[in-house]
């Protein structure tokens, strides 16, 4: 199955680059995703081609209008189904690697970019179905987070990376952080690879990565620790 993503901004000129490299651009090349690409501006009625306006209420910036945003969003209904109407925004849902799991599961989405101080409300009330962010920080636009959107969701197709082991070994796959990496030289200035990984039994290699993985977590991020222990304890409820 190929999933369909279409992306609303005004500048499509940040997405040109990334979307022909890497595996990113394999999998559009070889069509395990299609991703579209739509100015707004193409859709502003006026002679300007204005996608903005000043604040009702007053206050600083300006915010995106409604119309073009409706409109651009309306012309895709031949192509997508228009299920899933994303807005990347600092005030979104937090995107999460479970969030590119399901995410990579829908036949399509449509992407919204937002700048200047946001959108009318009236977008976010009445057209999208889901907002989303990429942390706790503001960009001057969506197009970034777009972009890291759709290369979270295009490592969860089959076919993008050529082992799937790469990607269940990725961090955060499985809730937990990746096990430490080691690669020749076996030493370097004094420093050791662990006998483990060059001792060939990979049953204790792989349970030594396992705690490597849990120890790591515990360290660098105690909040997933957290919530994958809450999470194994929730499915093996759910077992039993």
């Amino acid at each position: 199955m190929t999933i369909r993503i279409d992306v609303l901004t005004i500048f499509p000129e940040y997405f040109t680059v990334p979307l022909q490299n890497s595996l990113l651009g394999k999998a559009i090349k070889e069509e395990i995703m299609k991703v579209k690409v739509h100015n707004i501006r193409d859709f502003a009625s006026d002679k300007h081609k204005t996608v903005d306006d000043t604040p009702y209420g007053g206050g600083p910036g300006m915010v995106m209008k409604c119309e073009p945003i409706f409109d651009a969003v309306e012309s895709l209904k031949e192509d997508n189904s228009l299920e899933h109407i994303v807005l990347l925004t600092p005030g979104g849902k937090l995107f999460t690697q479970d969030k590119a799991k399901e995410m990579a599961q829908w036949k399509d989405l449509v992407l919204i970019c937002g700048r200047y101080e946001g959108v009318d409300e009236r977008i976010v009330e009445n057209l999208v179905t889901e907002e989303l962010s990429i942390g706790d920080y503001v960009l001057s636009g969506g197009e970034l987070p777009a972009l890291v959107i759709i290369e979270a969701i295009s490592r969860m197709l089959p076919g993008v990376i050529g082992q799937w082991e790469s990607v269940t070994n990725d961090s955060l796959y499985n809730g937990l952080l990746s096990y430490p990496q080691y690669t020749k030289p076996a030493e370097f200035r004094g420093m050791k690879v662990p006998e483990i990984l060059l001792s060939g039994n990979h049953e204790q290699i792989k349970k030594w990565r396992d705690e490597q993985s849990i120890l790591r977590t515990k360290k660098k991020r105690p909040d997933l620790l957290g919530k994958y222990q809450e999470k194994k304890k929730s499915d093996s409820e759910k077992v039993e």
